[in-house]
C-alpha cells in the first residue's frame, strides 16, 4: 500500500489536526520520499516511518509539535538539516539501519536543541573509532545514544519514552477506567446472578418440602382411611362372632322349650 492511501486509512474519519500519533510502517514511499503527509497535522507528536524505503526526508512538512520520529530501516544517507528546520521540538530520533557513514552527516542535528535521544544501531558510523565520544562531543544536548548515556548507563523506561510516546495516555486511562467499571459491573451482575440462583434454589427446596409434606398428608389420609376400613371390618367380624355365640347359647334352651311343649301335649 502506498503512503498516501495508508495515511487516509489511518485518519479513520478524523481530521489531520485530531491526530497525535501516526504509524506508517512498511508502506511504500514514492521515489524514496514522503508523500501525503502535510502541515495540517499540527498536533502530531509521534511519527513512525519504519521500513518505507525512504532515501530522503526533504519532503517532510513542518510539524512544530512532533517529539519522536522513527526512521529506522530506510536508506537515508544524509540531508538531515531539514529535521532541524521542520521539527524544532524533536526530542527522540531513531535512524537505526540507515546508510549513515560519517560523523559529519550528523552535524545538522546540532540545531535540534531539545534532542535527548538518538539511535544509530546498524549504521556504518557506529563502526568508527571513538564513535560514542565523538557523537556526544558533537551533540552536547544529547542524553542517550543507542539507549545509553555518556557514562554507559542504560536509559530507564521513563527516559527512553518520549512524552508524546504516551500520545494516547489519556485515552488509555479512560479505557482502563471503563474496563475497571466494566469489571465491577460484571462482578455485580455475577453476585446478583448468584443471589438469584440461591433464591431460586431456596424456593425450590421450599417447594420440595411443601410437596413432600402434601405427599405425607395424602399418605397419612390414605392410611387413615385404610385403618378405618379395617376397624369396620373388625367390628363386623366381632358382631358376627357374637351373633353366632348367642345362637349357640340359645339352642339348648330352645330344645328344652320344645320338649316341654311336647309334654304338655
Amino acid at each position: 500500500m502506498d503512503m498516501k492511501k495508508r495515511i487516509h486509512l489511518e485518519l479513520r474519519n478524523r481530521t489531520p489536526s485530531d491526530v497525535r500519533e501516526l504509524v506508517l510502517d512498511n508502506c511504500r514511499s514514492v521515489e524514496g520520499k514522503i508523500e501525503g503527509l502535510t502541515a495540517e497535522f499540527v498536533n502530531l507528536e509521534f511519527l513512525s516511518l519504519i521500513n518505507v524505503g525512504l532515501i530522503s526526508v526533504s519532503n517532510l512538512p513542518k510539524l512544530g509539535k512532533l517529539k519522536k520520529l522513527e526512521l529506522s530501516d530506510n536508506r537515508i544517507s544524509g540531508g538531515l538539516d531539514v529535521l532541524a528546520e521542520k521539527l524544532p521540538n524533536l526530542t527522540h530520533l531513531n535512524l537505526s539501519g540507515n546508510k549513515l557513514k560519517d560523523i559529519s552527516t550528523l552535524e545538522p542535528l546540532k540545531k535540534l536543541d531539545n534532542l535527548k535521544s538518538l539511535d544509530l544501531f546498524n549504521c556504518e558510523v557506529t563502526n568508527l573509532n571513538d564513535y560514542r565520544d565523538s557523537v556526544f562531543k558533537l551533540l552536547p544536548q544529547l542524553t542517550y545514544l543507542d539507549g545509553y548515556d555518556i557514562e554507559d548507563r542504560e536509559a530507564s523506561d521513563s527516559d527512553g519514552e518520549v512524552d508524546g510516546d504516551g500520545v494516547d495516555d489519556d485515552e488509555d486511562e479512560g479505557e482502563e477506567e471503563e474496563d475497571e467499571d466494566g469489571e465491577e459491573e460484571d462482578f455485580d451482575e455475577e453476585d446478583d446472578d448468584e443471589e438469584d440462583e440461591e433464591e431460586v434454589e431456596g424456593e425450590g427446596e421450599e417447594d420440595d418440602e411443601e410437596v413432600s409434606g402434601e405427599d405425607e398428608e395424602e399418605d397419612f389420609g390414605q392410611d387413615g382411611e385404610v385403618d378405618e376400613d379395617e376397624e369396620d371390618e373388625d367390628e363386623d367380624e366381632e358382631a358376627e362372632a357374637t351373633g353366632k355365640g348367642e345362637k349357640r347359647k340359645r339352642d339348648p334352651e330352645d330344645e328344652d322349650e320344645d320338649e316341654d311343649e311336647e309334654d304338655d301335649d
